[in-house]
């Protein structure tokens, strides 16, 4: 899991009511939960490493200076978009352009689209959700390859 991602679900549970937040994805895990100072940050290493480290080093806090590193290499590529509509991630997932592995891909750059027309898949949590154009207009970027992590308020698609 990358340290944007990271950065990203300490930022949603910082903001959030929630007390405690677990992720898994494949063979990692991540858990942030809040204590009343602050939120506390663990990343987890896969099962199969974990017997070769004593206990008392298996969670791993992440330092703030690589985040904000982090972030603003993000901020470096958010002024790198093309003109036009940007269609945000609305959620946490994994972006998929496809129905299934052998299937037509939703949008192609270039291609028309109209409001309500399904432009991509984001897995959360076993849920396949379709994500719609809120714009008519022409596909300019597809800004994410297929199988790729995405993070909520991501840019996936510019429209124009």
């Amino acid at each position: 899991m990358d340290l944007r991602k990271l950065k990203k679900l300490i930022e949603l549970v910082e903001e959030s009511s929630i007390a405690e937040l677990e992720i898994t994805e494949g063979e990692e895990k991540v858990r942030i939960s809040k204590s009343g100072s602050g939120v506390q940050n663990y990343a987890f290493l896969p099962p199969a490493m974990q017997p070769m480290m004593p206990p008392a080093q298996q969670p791993a806090s992440i330092p703030v200076s690589e985040t904000d590193k982090v972030s603003e290499a993000s901020d470096a590529n958010k002024n790198s978009l093309p003109d036009g509509h940007v269609v945000k991630s609305p959620m946490v997932g994994t972006f998929y352009r496809a129905a299934s592995p052998g299937a037509n891909p939703f949008a192609e750059i270039g291609q028309s689209v109209k409001v309500g027309d399904t432009l991509c898949i984001i897995e959360a949590m076993k849920l396949l959700n379709e994500i719609e154009a809120d714009k008519n207009g022409v596909i300019k970027a597809i800004l994410l390859e297929n199988g790729q992590p995405v993070e909520y308020g991501e840019p996936l698609f510019v429209i124009q």
